[in-house]
């Protein structure tokens, strides 16, 4: 075990010590679980890396999801930061494929959980560099603009994103207006350590401008294609196709 890693460990364990100490505030308690989190992604990536000295896969796949968490496309190579992945890896520190080599690139639901500019930029960047001359980027977030163009909704139409979202969530309770909801969609931060908070919000406009800036020639609407998204994942999502 490294010093770096000896004083990982020990951080944790003093984090862990904090969190278990009834003396520890409401909003500490908040920070110190979200820095246990990032700690262990820490842990996780470091070990990749350890594992690709140079930082790329060999040989590279030609097709990657990033983020998929438990949805698992058949043909796909799965990158990820918390299991099940193909390979547990921290893309906010860049994508560990060589240049130009890749096909596709999907992710869906995932874009809005890094934060923005710094990591979702870079993001997009690097997308664009490991993709192959006409490979294509496709990319599925929470429609901003559907929630937004609801409001001030009817209780029916909240009710149903209720239902959709946070029907088995602990924040079900509290969301007790619609400009709740969309506090909810955009920010998504409860009590919660299951759940991973959203960072950023995207509609079609956003996403356009973040790939074509990192230099995609074109970003398109993609048609919805249940054997490669979570069909769950379809409504009030907003899907794009950028093309190297």
């Amino acid at each position: 075990m490294t010093s770096h890693d000896q004083q990982i460990t020990a951080l944790l364990a003093r984090l862990d010590q904090a969190l278990d100490s009834p003396a520890t505030a409401h909003g500490l308690a908040r920070t110190l679980r979200a820095a246990v989190k990032e700690v262990e992604l820490h842990r996780h990536h470091r070990a990749s890396v350890a594992a690709l000295p140079d930082g790329v896969l060999k040989p590279g796949p030609t097709k990657v999801q990033i983020g998929g968490g438990g949805h698992r496309i058949d043909g796909f190579f799965n990158i990820d930061i918390v299991s099940p992945a193909d390979l547990l890896w921290d893309v906010r520190e860049g994508i560990p494929l060589a240049d130009a080599g890749t096909e596709t690139i999907f992710s869906e639901h995932f874009l809005e959980h890094i934060d923005y500019p710094r990591s979702a930029k870079s993001y997009a960047r690097e997308a664009q560099r490991v993709l192959a001359p006409g490979g294509q980027l496709i990319t599925g977030v929470p429609d901003a603009a559907f929630v937004l163009n609801q409001y001030p909704a009817p209780p029916d139409r909240a009710s149903e994103m209720i239902d959709r979202w946070y029907a088995k969530r602990q924040c079900r309770r509290d969301i007790n207006t619609y400009l709740d909801l969309i506090n909810y969609v955009f920010r998504d931060q409860d009590d919660d350590p299951t759940y991973n908070p959203h960072c950023w919000a995207y509609d079609h406009e956003k996403l356009a401008q973040l790939f074509t800036e990192a230099g995609f020639r074109t970003v398109e609407p993609w048609t919805f294609d249940p054997t490669m998204a979570n069909p769950k994942r379809q409504w009030a999502s907003v899907y794009v196709v950028a093309t190297k």
